[in-house]
């Protein structure tokens, strides 16, 4: 369900598809240290935003540098390091963690068991240090799992579900600016759930899976799905635009007002980002 919020490239700058490819680094860096190799395998677009959206808001000292990797092993890659990389690093493996064994317990997927039993290890640790963010992630999964067991026919069910895990995750620690990032996670976390649906919408269908705009029992109705995603995201950007965001603002307009568009367009997302 991840991998939507990512960038467009064709319509960044040099300078800031370097810095975006930086912060990606970064996070899959701290993956690989904080947890393992196998972890970095999971690395989404969508954790890029999250730490490049806390990072703007925040403005942290930042560490800089490059390193050639498993995956890169030609050209050093630059990277950047700061706590809102480290902790898009853990949420990253935490959903990694959970999406693995979702599929495994629905679909039987082999890869997923694997994939399950090497981020196992690590998520006690990152519950201790994120115990709200980890029972949102629980709470979320539990009541999509309801709700798909039930065909349920209502979009907004399952989708306010997502935007419950959506709206913890984006706020980092409970500030001053906490109320605006869970309006915009909330928001966020239903258009993620909206997109994928849509664009899962023939291959739910062919394989008899749950898909709420299936279960509507109305066809297939592109043109109301739109409506759907284009007021969900009206929501998250006019919550974002309130927040005081000036560092990397242009990267992140892009992703909200662009990259995430992409996807509906191409008719599938994006697992993996910065090349």
């Amino acid at each position: 369900m991840f991998g939507y919020v990512t960038a467009n490239y064709g319509e960044l700058t040099r300078e800031q598809a370097e810095r975006y490819g930086s912060v990606y680094c970064g996070i899959c860096r701290e993956i690989r240290l904080r947890s393992s190799q196998t972890a970095g395998l999971a690395l989404s677009n969508d954790m890029a935003f999250l730490a490049m959206l806390l990072m703007s808001l925040y403005e942290p000292q930042e560490q800089e540098g490059k390193n050639i990797c498993l995956l890169h092993p030609i050209r050093r890659r630059a990277w950047v390091d700061n706590e809102y990389i480290r902790y898009a690093a853990d949420m990253n493996v935490a959903l990694a963690y959970y999406n693995a064994l979702d599929d495994w317990e629905d679909d039987g997927k082999q890869t997923a068991r694997i994939m399950a039993g090497a981020l196992e290890k690590h998520c006690p640790r990152i519950g201790e240090s994120y115990p709200r963010q980890m029972e949102a992630i629980r709470d979320c999964l539990q009541r999509l799992a309801a709700l798909e067991k039930e065909n349920c026919p209502n979009p907004d069910e399952p989708a306010a579900a997502f935007g419950a895990l959506m709206a913890e995750l984006l706020v980092y620690r409970e500030d001053l600016w906490a109320s605006g990032l869970r309006k915009m996670g909330n928001a966020l976390g239903r258009f993620i759930y909206l997109m994928d649906a849509s664009v899962d919408y023939d291959r739910d269908r062919r394989r008899g899976k749950y898909n709420p705009f299936l279960a509507m029992g109305t066809g297939k109705h592109p043109e109301k799905w739109q409506e759907y995603l284009v007021m969900t995201m009206g929501r998250c950007t006019d919550a974002y635009e309130r927040l005081p965001l000036v560092q990397d603002k242009g990267i992140l307009d892009n992703i909200l007002y662009s990259g995430v568009w992409i996807h509906q367009k191409s008719g599938k997302k994006e697992g993996k980002g910065h090349d």
